[in-house]
């Protein structure tokens, strides 16, 4: 089987294939160019640039599989590719750990003013030195506050995991879950503890911070209304 790496994989990705005995051709083909070309191939990886619909599909017969280094599958028609019996594939849980480390590192650096001191002090720091200190200094700590995460999946999970050990209480909302079990610390010697979803208007009135890890719902997921029943300098 011949696969066209269109997005780029990690070298030991690349090795892997190989080594099951799939030939792997790892040139960019522009999206433009694709329609022409990917007949040539049997299975497509993309990321989340390469865009593979209907047209596309319709133009390659040979096409067996396409796989998403990745979670979302917006940019994939993956109904019609299934009803040519094309295979979807993506990769659910990969960086899941590392979305939620990054807002995580988003929720500490709001706090903290770190974006904002790494910009500013710099540039005025000699001057204004002790203005900007006194306005960097009203940063909050996480331990106690409450960390509202809207959707519990793979992501939701980690960084409720994430939120609990920085000593946070956890208020989730999802719709599908009702509750989770998640392990806090390293998995050899973590503690368990147990999530309830609870009411988005619950969690928005007790929310000292909010992240959503949810996929497109056609719509703002936080919305006028659900600003006003929010918290006064909720991150």
């Amino acid at each position: 089987m011949r696969i066209l790496v269109n997005d780029g994989i990690e070298p030991i990705g690349k090795k892997m294939l190989e080594e099951a005995g799939f030939e792997v051709d790892m040139n960019k083909i522009d999206q433009a160019d694709l329609i022409h070309k990917l007949n040539a191939y049997d299975a497509i990886c993309v990321r989340s640039a390469t865009k593979v619909r209907k047209e596309l599909i319709d133009a390659c017969p040979n096409l067996k599989a396409i796989g998403r280094g990745g979670v979302g599958l917006d940019n994939i028609d993956v109904e019609y590719a299934k009803s040519k019996g094309i295979e979807v594939i993506n990769t659910p849980a990969a960086s899941s750990r590392s979305v939620a480390e990054l807002a995580m590192a988003h929720c500490l650096t709001i706090a903290r003013f770190v974006h904002l001191s790494n910009r500013q002090m710099p540039v005025d720091g000699d001057t204004r030195f002790n203005e900007l200190k006194k306005a960097y200094s009203k940063g909050v700590e996480l331990e106690g506050k409450v960390m509202g995460i809207t959707g519990l999946g793979r992501i939701g999970q980690e960084l409720a995991r994430l939120a609990l050990g920085m000593g946070m209480k956890v208020l989730a909302v999802d719709p599908y879950v009702s509750e989770v079990t998640v392990k806090v610390g390293h998995e050899s010697y973590g503690l368990e503890a147990r999530i309830v979803s609870v009411s988005m208007d619950e969690m928005l009135r007790e929310a000292d911070f909010i992240s959503l890890h949810v996929p497109s719902v056609g719509k703002a997921v936080l919305g006028r209304d659900e600003f006003a029943k929010m918290k006064d300098g909720v991150l």
